[in-house]
């Protein structure tokens, strides 16, 4: 389908463009800017005057859910809840049941995706076999199949040396290595940030050095090895530190950070509201304080939705046997324009963390508005106010902390591959 965008704010964080102009997709791609090709008949046009016109976001971490926990979210929904969030392009954690360490498992999630017509599924397959820690999986075959790295999601890889073989081995095939910071040992009681407010509500906390101590181990392995690595969560200040230190020493090394982790903080667990409940823990005013000013100074990369949709059971539970996460699919843009609101980065740039960053440490070709590149495009309104609520989002998961508060900016289409793959509905 041919179709115009006609006198956007047009922002593309991976050049720096920040005009109004038009744009124009033919075949499934990003044809012309500014002025239509020759011979250009549009199908489709969009009056995009007031409304801001960027990359469709690229999300580093969304469990779908699908396989093994369909009660939660499935492929269907939550890819088709990512289009609603402006998300066109989203990373799976291998730790779906089967876990993403056979091929056929990888390849079955992006066919999945595809055949829905939801954003485009990038699993990371397995670091070891059934994400059991001691055997290593087929990486070379789990790359091939379309994994875009490999990681061992939140599960412990205890023997030191079995991560040194597989961060050898990663590195050799030239594949990014995702890494949970999270000592099993520290936080294995934990349910939240161990401090002030755990020791008042009388709860397990989690420490600051269960992420430290682990971020550290990786380190020196990530130095001997030379592997490109992604530590996936940060959620402290001296963890944002550690990062800084080994990029100044020229590791190849990223990071992210849930977007919600630059907002909530331990005192928002109130009265044991299990809705805080998360894994990592939102801990201090200070480390968030220190995540802001780590995301402005480009020491974390890239900030993801860490989409992790449950139940309504799964929340109305004592804190402590509550399950962990938020469900952040929807929610991941309008946190991410509060950044600007707030003066913490220009909109440009709290853009680029969520397009054209992440979209460069996994290495595809999304996250830009280049001629000849596939259109990828979320069109947003700046202005208006809406309140998501569990009736309202199209994801699944009815756990967030931000459902019945005000956000501002809205999508109001987004485009993939050059169709239009979500609009919004219009007020009858």
């Amino acid at each position: 389908m041919n179709i115009a965008i006609i006198g956007g704010r047009v922002i593309d964080p991976a050049r720096d463009l920040d005009t109004t102009a038009s744009l124009f997709i033919q075949d499934g791609r990003l044809a012309s800017l500014g002025e239509p090709p020759a011979g250009f008949e549009a199908e489709r046009t969009i009056d995009a005057r007031g409304l801001i016109v960027c990359p469709g976001l690229v999300d580093l971490r969304a469990r779908l859910r699908e396989p093994g926990l369909e009660h939660k979210g499935t492929v269907e929904s939550e890819t088709r809840a990512a289009l609603a969030g402006g998300i066109t392009q989203l990373c799976c954690p291998p730790d779906t049941d089967p876990v993403i360490d056979t091929p056929v498992t990888a390849q079955w999630l992006i066919d999945r995706a595809r055949h829905f017509g939801g954003a485009e599924v990038w699993p990371i397959g397995a670091l070891t076999r059934g994400l059991g820690g001691t055997h290593l999986a087929d990486m070379h075959a789990l790359h091939k199949a379309g994994c875009v790295g490999v990681g061992n999601a939140a599960l412990p890889i205890k023997d030191t040396a079995v991560l040194r073989h597989a961060l050898e081995y990663a590195s050799g095939l030239g594949l990014l290595v995702f890494l949970t910071p999270e000592d099993p040992w520290l936080s294995a009681q934990g349910v939240m940030h161990e401090g002030r407010v755990a020791t008042r509500l009388g709860l397990a906390g989690i420490p600051e050095s269960a992420e430290t101590i682990e971020i550290s181990r990786a380190l020196m392995l990530i130095e001997e090895t030379g592997v490109r690595a992604h530590f996936c969560g940060i959620s402290s200040a001296r963890g944002a530190a550690l990062i800084a230190e080994a990029k100044g020493r020229g590791l190849a090394v990223t990071a992210d950070t849930p977007v919600h982790q630059l907002y909530i903080t331990e005192d928002d667990v109130g009265i044991f509201d299990t809705n805080y409940r998360l894994r990592p823990p939102a801990r201090t005013a200070a480390d968030r304080d220190a995540l802001r000013e780590a995301l402005a100074t480009g020491v974390i990369d890239a900030l993801c939705s860490d989409h992790q949709p449950h139940e309504e059971d799964a929340k109305e539970r004592p804190f402590g046997d509550a399950e962990p996460g938020i469900a952040g699919l929807e929610t991941l843009l309008p946190l991410t324009l509060r950044l600007a609101d707030l003066g913490i980065l220009t909109l440009t740039e709290v853009l680029g963390a969520v397009t054209s960053r992440p979209a460069a440490l996994l290495g595809i070709a999304a996250g830009r508005l280049e001629t000849g590149w596939r259109a990828d495009i979320c069109i947003y309104d700046p202005h208006v106010e809406w309140i998501p609520t569990p009736a309202s989002v199209r994801t699944r998961g009815r756990n967030s902390p931000f459902f019945g508060t005000t956000m501002r900016g809205q999508v109001v289409a987004t485009i993939q591959g050059g169709r239009i793959a979500y609009e919004r509905p219009t007020a009858p």
